[in-house]
């Protein structure tokens, strides 16, 4: 063994000094996007390496035996825009187009539980995502779509609850029940806290109302998952991969203390808690991170939470690709740059996943741009060949180092968490902003030096614009929106409203569940921001506090 580990020395350093040689002659940095410094050369993987079979624990190499092998991931476009019917035929296009799960981007005034006739939503209605204000606009969302038999995926955090509670009725209206119902809810304020900065009310009382979903899931939609853990945002914010993979886990770790704290058992929620993360543009760094992901949380709610249900231990997770690498000069590079993203997250077990458009540095994504991002998943899925095997390229000398080393990373900001009394404490004092903050102040400046190459961007430049066709969402959206909004504000039973809002603030002040109160204002024609005005009253408005 020592002969042989001698031999691999020498050769590692005979390899160092020729790559020196001809790294002086090219100039680059190598080093990842977390800037981990990376070998020339990999001849073993860390004696630490825990790989284990597909589908047990630790889940290295998946959370099912089979993986792709039984059944593809669910391919997702994240689709919404201008009125609820407008967005309507834009998922009936994608799921005629091949498309298995949908996935909902609300609009502004939504995401921060405003209604579309409210002053501060001006100019913003329906422009970033769909404009949703009662549950007669989630019923026109969804028209024509059996809910019983779709993947609803809802990006929405603040006012999750009660955006949930609209689609829960709209499933009612149609004689679907709760239990039929499948998708996810994203309803993970930790991450706006930290990097989106779309929120209501305080983290605290936050907490409460995720805890309220998570337990209405339990008893009432088994098959829904009541909190999607998002790293993407964190990423999107600026963090490095080791950032992400380290923050994200641990808000999970936080709403299941809070859950636990709430009453609820172990098992009884975490199989169905999952995670949103980013891919971006280093793959083999993001195939490691999704590995050390399910390594880490394995590892983790078994020290923490001792549960008894071996699923409770398996984390499962959605990706999408990295929005914030698109580039508006020479879109079509995009193309390739999601390619290679999917493929990264395909290659690191995703369960679900959805490919940018080329054009989303622009504008939303147009149709045809749409149409590509989508078989972008169809020709890795079914030509690649990267399905037919489990877990591809585990057992890389490369790759399984780096996934240790990520593992390792993340154990110590857990640390300096722990240290800290936990996230919502961190996030209090600032410091999971300022770690992001600084990634991201020192990766723009490697692209400035010219450290990192962006085709297109600081290098293979272009002095002629390449022009594509874009998404224009009119004013005349708006228009109709508030138009609509108005009609049904005026036909509404004023009484029934005011007589559930009136149990809406008692139940939030007297600390009652506020799930079956939600449902009740939303099956009497509340609005988003009237239901959010009465968390805002109660609750109070949170300030975040500069750490930088």
């Amino acid at each position: 063994m020592k002969k042989k580990s001698l031999e691999n020395k020498n050769l590692i350093d005979k390899t160092k000094t020729k790559a020196k040689k001809r790294t002086d002659e090219r100039k680059a940095k190598f080093s990842n996007l977390s800037n981990t410094e990376i070998d020339p050369l990999y001849t073993e993987a860390p004696p630490e390496t825990t790989l284990g079979k597909p589908g047990e624990y630790p889940y290295t190499r998946g959370i099912y035996p089979s993986m792709y092998r039984g059944r593809l991931w669910t391919m997702r476009q994240f689709a919404g825009f201008g009125t609820a019917a407008d967005t309507n035929k834009r998922y009936r296009y994608l799921l005629r187009e091949g498309q298995t799960g949908l996935s909902v981007a609300f609009d502004m005034p939504t995401l921060m539980g405003y209604d579309s006739d409210d002053p501060k939503s001006l100019g913003e209605v329906g422009k970033c995502g769909v404009a949703i204000d009662t549950v007669s606009d989630m019923e026109r969302l969804f028209d024509q779509i059996p809910l019983d038999q779709v993947s609803t995926s809802m990006t929405i955090n603040g006012p999750a609850i009660i955006l949930f509670a609209m689609y829960l009725v709209v499933a009612e209206r149609r004689g679907i029940s709760f239990d039929r119902l499948r998708g996810t809810l994203q309803n993970d304020i930790l991450k706006e806290y930290i990097a989106q900065k779309e929120w209501i009310i305080p983290p605290k009382p936050s907490l409460r109302l995720i805890n309220d979903t998570i337990r209405f899931c339990v008893e009432e939609a088994p098959l829904f998952h009541p909190v999607s853990i998002s790293g993407y945002h964190i990423r999107e914010a600026g963090s490095t991969a080791i950032q992400e993979l380290a923050f994200t886990l641990y808000d999970g770790l936080t709403y299941a203390a809070s859950a636990v704290e709430a009453g609820l058992e172990i098992d009884a929620f975490a199989p169905r808690l999952s995670f949103f993360f980013n891919a971006h543009n280093d793959f083999f760094e993001e195939i490691a991170k999704y590995r050390a992901a399910r390594r880490l949380w394995a590892k983790e709610m078994n020290k923490r939470f001792h549960p008894h249900n071996p699923k409770s231990l398996a984390l499962r997770f959605h990706t999408q690709t990295a929005g914030c690498s698109l580039s508006a000069q020479q879109p079509h590079n995009n193309i390739v740059r999601v390619a290679l993203q999917a493929l990264s997250a395909v290659l690191g077990g995703t369960q679900s996943l959805h490919t940018n458009s080329m054009d989303e540095a622009l504008a939303l994504p147009a149709e045809q741009a749409v149409k590509i991002a989508l078989r972008t998943q169809q020709i890795i899925a079914h030509e690649s060949g990267v399905c037919d095997t489990i877990d591809p390229l585990g057992g890389s000398y490369y790759l399984e180092t780096l996934t240790t080393r990520m593992e390792k990373e993340a154990r110590r900001y857990f640390k300096k968490l722990d240290d800290m009394g936990g996230m919502v404490k961190a996030i209090e004092c600032g410091f999971p902003q300022a770690e992001i903050h600084r990634a991201a102040v020192a990766y723009q400046g490697e692209i400035d030096r010219k450290e990192r190459i962006i085709v297109g961007v600081n290098d293979f430049i272009e002095k002629k614009a390449t022009a594509i066709p874009m998404l224009n969402i009119p004013q005349a959206v708006e228009n109709t929106q508030i138009a609509r909004l108005k009609k049904i504000k005026n036909n509404r039973d004023r009484k029934k409203i005011m007589e559930t809002l009136k149990a809406l603030t008692l139940a939030a002040k007297e600390r009652d569940d506020l799930m079956l109160p939600v449902l009740n204002t939303v099956r009497a024609g509340a609005t988003v921001g009237e239901i959010s005005d009465i968390f805002r009253k109660v609750f109070g408005s949170y300030r975040e506090r500069l750490a930088f």
